[in-house]
């Protein structure tokens, strides 16, 4: 198990997990209803056959929140909708109104919910208590604060915002791009994107491409800013940093996962217990140069 995507939030490291396991027993994820469209609840990160609901090593915890959702695509309702509806004007000479409309379509709705696919879903987080951060396993911030809510949920009361940055986030990328010092052991990657400033202007997508070359430099001299850019840490970790503070393409490069690779594991869980452990320090290390970098604004009660 390696996160693929990073969208973090920021709580207080003076916050206590120490009821997290009973909060988490207490909101387990349960069958979609027949009736209901969605269910959200914590599943072990292990797997659903596990029943260890929570997974810390040192002060990194490990949690996952499962999803059931009903697939009922909306041209199928719709179809059926207007088949309904023709049928009524052809038996009573008239269009129905728009009450009869909504009302067929929440009785179709209800209908058709019993027998419709059902889609599971999961998504990972990592809580590291020490810099009072959470990681989940998304580049989405709407799926990320579906999260940290199931958190606080199982918790009662859990302080996580969005994280903020005391500088401009593209004012750092573009000063890095541009040549000014980088921080220790992080390196330019061979992607990114320029914006033009203005509303509606311009947008550069770069791919495969040595960053500080004449041509980007000539995309900077016209007023483009960085709004994402690819990054190398230690040879250990490769990652796309966004103007939004989300960590895109996070990947273990051969730095950091040889001496994963040389060690025998006699099951799954210590392997998965392993890959846990190297991510979650990869991960520390990364966010402790992007705290200093960007000048991350600490959570407070």
């Amino acid at each position: 198990m390696f996160f693929r995507n990073l969208t973090l939030f920021r709580f207080p490291t003076t916050t206590k997990l120490d009821e997290l396991n009973t909060g988490l027993a207490e909101c387990l994820l349960k069958p979609v209803g027949p009736l209901e469209l969605s269910s959200r609840g914590f599943i072990s990160p292990f797997g659903r056959g596990d029943d260890e609901l929570s997974h810390t090593r040192g002060d990194a915890t490990w949690l996952a929140v499962g999803g059931e959702d009903k697939i009922l695509p909306g041209s199928v309702v719709n179809d059926m909708l207007a088949k309904k509806l023709d049928e009524i004007e052809q038996k009573e000479g008239r269009k129905p109104g728009g009450r009869t409309r909504k009302r067929i379509k929440d009785e179709l709705i209800t209908d058709l919910l019993p027998r419709a696919f059902v889609k599971p879903s999961r998504t990972d987080a990592l809580i590291d208590l020490g810099h009072g951060v959470v990681a989940v396993d998304t580049s989405s911030r709407k799926s990320g604060e579906n999260v940290v809510s199931e958190i606080r949920r199982a918790l009662g009361s859990f302080p996580a915002l969005p994280l903020n940055a005391e500088i401009a986030p593209r004012t750092v990328l573009t000063g890095w791009v541009a040549g000014e010092e980088m921080p220790e052991g992080l390196s330019l990657g061979d992607e990114c994107e320029l914006r033009d400033p203005i509303d509606q202007g311009a947008v550069v997508k770069v791919q495969r491409m040595e960053l500080q070359s004449d041509e980007i430099a000539k995309h900077l001299e016209s007023g483009k800013q960085v709004t994402r850019l690819a990054l190398t840490l230690d040879d250990h970790v490769s990652f796309v940093l966004g103007e939004d503070l989300v960590v895109r393409k996070f990947k273990l490069l051969d730095g950091a996962v040889d001496e994963l690779e040389s060690t025998e594991r006699e099951d799954l869980r210590a392997e998965l217990d392993a890959r846990f452990v190297l991510m979650a320090g990869e991960f520390k290390r990364l966010f402790t140069v992007l705290e200093g970098a960007l000048k991350l604004s600490r959570a407070e009660l």
